[in-house]
């Protein structure tokens, strides 16, 4: 895990280190690792370095002072929608600016006059629509680390030369240029098709955004995880039971085991507070109830998984929420 950071580096299996491959420069084709070295670029451009830290520095501690405040939430998703709106929305823009496109493609007007068409009138709704999406792109970018936030800042700022394109082109449009205003409407599109690429590659390739504990089921069967005194009260106490990452809390004789890391970025909860059985994340603030695993805070929009705890011989076990089938017993069938 990174130093400090209160994150592991693969919250899938977060003790497990992949093995760097062991490949020849010229064994990957350009067409296959062509998207990797595109990401690796952008990381290494100064300036977006620069810029990412000056908006992080100033709107990292506007998100810390209101991230209580409800409208934060909802512009996250939160746990009502349970999954981020930023995805969502943006599909708007490009669907009615793909509009925008096939309706210019298609007009045979030999002679548009001034005014705003049909075409325009689709520009116009995108534009209001790609303007709801980078709010809420905004929003998640400000719980975002390292690489992504720097990939997603570019995402970003693509997104806002495709929208100053547009609203060129219904200008242009409205005014009457027409043969203008279908090219910027095409430049648009294109440089949007790009940024949505690029989206794609935060959320499928990186996992931005997308829960750390959807495949956590193990351990299969009760697994030591801890010796019942080595866990003080009021403690919150991290360990691994085949693998799996787990915070045991107790409190007045009860004991509380959840998924150690967090459903939105991977954060560690035991480096977290605990206050009235429900741990926050040190890394974007979630919450968590020990209980039941809900969200009372986002960014996170997916519970966290609890897992249930037993003492024997001295040992505290856990067992993963979907325990190993039972092998029928030999000379018996199933019915």
């Amino acid at each position: 895990m990174r130093k400090g950071s209160g994150q592991a580096d693969d919250p899938a299996v977060a003790d497990q280190r992949a093995e760097p491959a062991i490949t020849s420069p010229s064994s990957t084709p350009w067409l296959v690792a062509w998207h990797g070295d595109l990401a690796a670029w952008l990381d290494r451009l100064g300036w977006l370095r620069t810029t990412s830290d000056w908006l992080t520095a100033v709107l990292g501690p506007v998100r810390e002072r209101y991230q209580d405040k409800l409208v934060v939430e909802l512009l996250h998703g939160g746990r009502w929608a349970g999954h981020p709106l930023h995805p969502a929305l943006s599909d708007l823009p490009i669907g009615l600016w793909a509009g925008v496109t096939v309706l210019d493609v298609t007009d045979r007007d030999p002679a548009p006059g001034r005014g705003i068409d049909a075409a325009g009138m689709l520009s116009a709704a995108g534009i209001l629509a790609a303007s709801a999406t980078a709010l809420t792109g905004l929003n998640d970018w400000t719980v975002s680390n390292d690489q992504d936030r720097r990939v997603g800042l570019f995402h970003g700022l693509l997104n806002t030369v495709a929208l100053g394109l547009q609203g060129a082109s219904l200008g242009t449009r409205v005014a009457g240029h027409r043969g203008t205003a279908r090219a910027l409407a095409g430049a648009s599109l294109a440089v949007t098709a790009a940024a949505g690429y690029l989206g794609g590659h935060l959320v499928f390739t990186k996992g931005v955004m997308v829960s750390r504990v959807a495949w956590a089921i193990e351990p299969r069967q009760w697994t030591r995880a801890l010796q019942e005194a080595g866990l003080p009260d009021d403690s919150p106490t991290a360990v691994v039971a085949e693998g799996r990452q787990i915070m045991l809390y107790r409190h007045r004789g009860t004991l509380y085991a959840i998924d150690n890391i967090c459903s939105h970025a991977g954060g560690l909860l035991s480096r977290g507070p605990v206050a009235d059985l429900t741990v926050t994340c040190p890394l974007h603030g979630s919450r968590f109830g020990l209980a039941d695993g809900c969200v009372s805070r986002g960014p996170a929009s997916q519970p966290q998984p609890v897992l249930p705890t037993r003492i024997r011989n001295g040992w505290i076990e856990v067992r993963g929420s979907q325990p190993a089938p039972r092998r029928p017993a030999k000379g018996r069938t199933q019915p």
